[in-house]
């Protein structure tokens, strides 16, 4: 929703084949098909990541280094705002990891 999904379809429009990274396998789902629909693009695909985890974040970072020959570009968009503070399960407070490891431990993953 929001931004990133305005960026996919921006993307789509452009025939690039475009990768949404969603927590949410049915919200993702249905913004790949919109997209589709919308931007006639069959090229729109959806990942599942929860950049509050960095074990998906290294999963999700492994398969798109095995899956696409190239990455021209990434839009770091996720973000979570007024979340009770929470630690997670490898230890680290939520909207900390979400907002800000798991984005940085992405972009350097992907990057090579």
């Amino acid at each position: 929703a929001g931004i990133g999904k305005s960026v996919a379809m921006e993307l789509a429009c452009r025939n690039a084949r475009t990768i949404l990274a969603c927590r949410s396998r049915e919200r993702g789902q249905a913004a790949v098909e919109e997209i589709r629909a919308a931007t006639g693009n069959p090229a729109v695909l959806l990942r599942l990541l929860d950049t509050s985890s960095l074990a998906s974040v290294r999963a999700f970072a492994g398969a798109v280094l095995r899956e696409e020959s190239r990455l021209d570009v990434l839009v770091n968009n996720a973000g979570v705002t007024g979340l009770p503070f929470t630690i997670t399960s490898e230890g680290l407070e939520q909207t900390f990891t979400t907002n800000y490891l798991g984005p940085f431990l992405l972009t350097n993953l992907l990057l090579g």
